[in-house]
């Protein structure tokens, strides 16, 4: 126990000396953390705070085309900024390129023609089925002239289909309500009531969002839920630019042929640096969660709710950070330069996070993925933390995503005393 606590204290002794190693493990996954959760969590409240600038030029002059502008604002998403009589379409294009705005529609001159005789179309279809009207009249084909969207390239598809979607709803909801009043009028041989036609046009079923969640809460997961357990696990594999330059300096060094020649085993020395540096993820995941308690309420980000089984977290983080310590000293076994030991470890970390579902969601992923994303120790610490976070579960409702990580990491472990036999090593 001696030679253990003191082998600790000169792996502590060590480690404050590399204040850079410091700043990657420490103040990086912290910056990365609030940045991205910041402006993630501006991405999420694009629609419910902030309104989306839309470029509105309205060739027709019907009112069709203006109670069209009307379900736009009342959809509340968009920001309407409204072209005058004497601008052209060149001026909508160059208002985009100078990101005036990202969106812009064109009503065409004959919108509201056109949807008159749509509506018109439509009723005395419906009225020849149900034989209101004899079969004697035959529509010929209305040509329909479509509304011109422009966006800006930069533009992502996932916030184009929320704006055509929101378009698409607009437009439902003027062209439905004159078909409506066509029809009622035909049969009825008088003006729809106003109030009648809302009851009509406006009667929609309501929606309840509820996550589904294994402890019964209706709490809807936020940016700070989803970002700080994926940012914490993050950081804990990035002790791999300390850990594996500190383990191949004490190869180069010759460390590891002295320690043979003193009355201590090596395996001292191994636990030494894994029990320090699982110390240093239990201080990250610390910070890094104290972060989104105390620090993000007062920047107006979302805090972060620790989960029910405080025990069921620290047991979840103690498996993270050892198997992020055993990558760590995997990557330092085999690397013969500290550069290659901070160059590949962190360029294994980031592939193994995108792949992992850090960067991107596991669910967006193509299904040549789905099997690669098994064999990422990131994969399995992140479900682990989501089913905590996110699902409200217990310890029990995570084990089987403990247990891959853990076959991981004793592989991992398996690996660097392998590597360590076949340097000669010990």
């Amino acid at each position: 126990m001696f030679k253990l606590r003191a082998t600790i204290l000169k792996d502590i002794r060590i480690l404050t000396r590399d204040k850079v190693g410091l700043i990657l493990m420490l103040a990086m996954p912290v910056l990365l953390a609030i940045v991205i959760t910041s402006v993630q969590n501006s991405t999420f409240e694009l629609v419910n705070d902030n309104k989306v600038p839309l470029l509105l030029y309205n060739k027709d002059k019907g009112p069709i085309s203006e109670e069209l502008i009307k379900a736009l604002d009342k959809i509340g998403i968009f920001e309407l900024k409204k072209l005058s009589g004497t601008q052209t379409e060149k001026d909508v294009i160059s208002r985009m390129h100078a990101k005036d705005a990202l969106v812009a529609i064109i009503i065409p001159a004959n919108y509201s023609e056109e949807v008159l005789g749509k509506a018109k179309r439509i009723t005395q279809d419906a009225l020849k089925n149900i034989d209101v009207i004899a079969d004697t009249v035959i529509n010929p084909p209305m040509k329909e002239i479509p509304l011109l969207l422009y966006y800006h390239p930069v533009l992502q598809q996932s916030f184009r289909n929320s704006i055509d979607g929101g378009l698409r709803s607009a437009l439902q909801l003027v062209q439905s309500r004159y078909i409506v009043k066509r029809l009622y009028s035909s049969i009825n041989e008088h003006d729809i009531p106003d109030s009648l036609e809302n009851q009509i046009t406006s009667n929609q079923t309501p929606v309840t969002e509820i996550p589904v969640s294994r402890d019964g809460s209706r709490n809807i997961p936020n940016a700070t839920q989803h970002n700080i357990p994926a940012w914490t696990i993050f950081a804990m594999f990035f002790i791999v630019i300390s850990l594996g330059s500190s383990i191949v300096r004490e190869k180069l060094s010759g460390s590891f042929i002295r320690l043979r020649t003193l009355p201590t085993s090596f395996m001292v020395a191994l636990a030494s640096k894994q029990i320090t540096y699982l110390l240093v993820t239990l201080l990250q995941a610390a910070l890094i969660f104290s972060i989104g308690v105390w620090l993000f309420p007062k920047m107006g980000l979302p805090s972060l709710n620790l989960p029910g089984d405080k025990v069921g977290l620290l047991l979840v983080t103690l498996a993270c950070g050892w198997c992020a310590t055993s990558f760590a000293i995997c990557i330092g076994v085999f690397a013969q330069t500290q550069e290659q030991a901070n160059g590949f470890g962190a360029v294994s970390i980031v592939i193994l996070a995108a792949i992992g579902g850090l960067l991107v969601p596991a669910f967006a992923m193509p299904a040549s993925f789905r099997l690669i994303m098994q064999f990422s120790p990131l994969h399995w610490c992140l479900e682990a933390y989501y089913g905590l976070f996110l699902e409200g579960g217990k310890l029990k409702d995570i084990l089987m995503n403990i247990i891959p990580l853990l076959i991981i990491t004793v592989i991992l472990q398996l690996i660097a005393i392998y590597g360590l036999k076949r340097k000669n090593l010990i």
